[in-house]
């Protein structure tokens, strides 16, 4: 099987019906495909009826030792009694390979979609991410990355360089403009922050509602400031922002400490993951699955937005950034 593919097609079902034998499961149900593009996900249900989801791992792009890292965080937090989905032990492990491939079973958890206008949820939010902070402040990751520039911008600038999906007539100006955005974020990131073990992608759709919320897909789990499991979760004009943001660290000062200078990294940390997000499906085309989901991004127009996008995110880098206390 060829992994450096990036891709999954020798995932056939029977592949994944005896993955799940290897381990002492049978499906005793279809296996119904899951929304998730880094990975794919499925649900089942086994021959007790007990529902689980399995996660196959994207080839190559973490190792065995960063995975088993990021469930330690899982059971750490599970312990802790943080609602967060921990993987299932079976065999006394909790990843297994297959045929080449990595996976992992989950149980089946069911909730509502997280409310990102609903005050009290985002209350409730900030609470567990202050208990996550808590739990992630003990120790650091020692096989999985911290956020750094390298990852999320030097790395991505050499894979747009060689994009095909960015149109020859607009790939100089293009790279002039991502050249300057570079340049402008490095001016106002700074390392005055504490890392910690982060979620890492806390955004909406990775927060389920079942009486509070429940923290799914720490896929993207890594060391890094506070301020990452949180700026995902503003949303709005700058006034709107403020009121959440005053809501979000309030709840999460009850369990951590927030240092205030980490403010400034959430218009830096925004653009970051602009530039990553490009890169990102740029190095998973060859995956029938991307062009598939993500067809705008042969169009012009979407290269003119991009960069239309870089500009706007330069002059937010610029201004004042986000604060609790009125400047005087």
């Amino acid at each position: 099987m060829n992994n450096s593919a990036f891709n999954f097609q020798a995932l056939s079902p029977d592949l994944i019906l005896d993955a799940l034998e290897s381990v002492g499961l049978i499906a005793e149900s279809g296996l119904t495909a899951l929304n998730s593009y880094e990975n794919r996900v499925y649900q089942f249900l086994d021959e007790n009826r007990q529902r689980y989801v399995v996660k196959f791992y994207r080839p190559e792009r973490w190792s065995a030792a960063q995975i088993e890292e990021e469930h330690r965080f899982s059971h750490d937090l599970f312990t802790a009694e943080i609602p967060a989905v921990a993987p299932v032990s079976l065999q006394g492990k909790t990843l297994h390979q297959h045929q080449g491939y990595m996976f992992t079973l989950f149980p089946s958890v069911g909730g509502r979609q997280y409310e990102i206008d609903n005050l009290d949820q985002l209350e409730w939010v900030g609470r567990f991410l202050g208990r996550i902070h808590q739990v992630g402040s003990e120790n650091l990751f020692t096989q999985r990355p911290t956020i750094d520039v390298a990852e999320y911008l030097t790395e991505p600038r050499e894979v747009l360089s060689t994009s095909e999906l960015i149109p020859a007539k607009q790939r100089a100006a293009f790279l002039t403009l991502l050249d300057a955005l570079i340049a402008t974020i490095k001016e106002y990131w700074h390392h005055d922050w504490q890392p910690r073990r982060l979620h890492g992608d806390c955004h909406p759709g990775n927060i389920l509602w079942r009486d509070g919320p429940i923290f799914v897909d720490l896929d993207d789990a890594r060391n890094g400031p506070a301020i990452q499991d949180l700026w995902m979760l503003l949303h709005g004009d700058r006034a709107e922002q403020l009121v959440q943001l005053d809501i979000l660290l309030e709840a999460y000062g009850e369990f951590a400490d927030f240092d205030s200078r980490e403010l400034a990294l959430i218009e830096p940390l925004r653009a970051m993951r602009m530039v990553y997000y490009l890169a990102w499906v740029t190095r998973r085309w060859q995956d029938p699955a991307f062009p598939h989901s993500f067809p705008w991004m042969k169009d012009e127009d979407f290269w003119l937005g991009q960069a239309a996008a870089f500009k706007e995110q330069i002059n937010k880098l610029r201004a004042p950034p986000l604060q609790l206390m009125p400047m005087y």
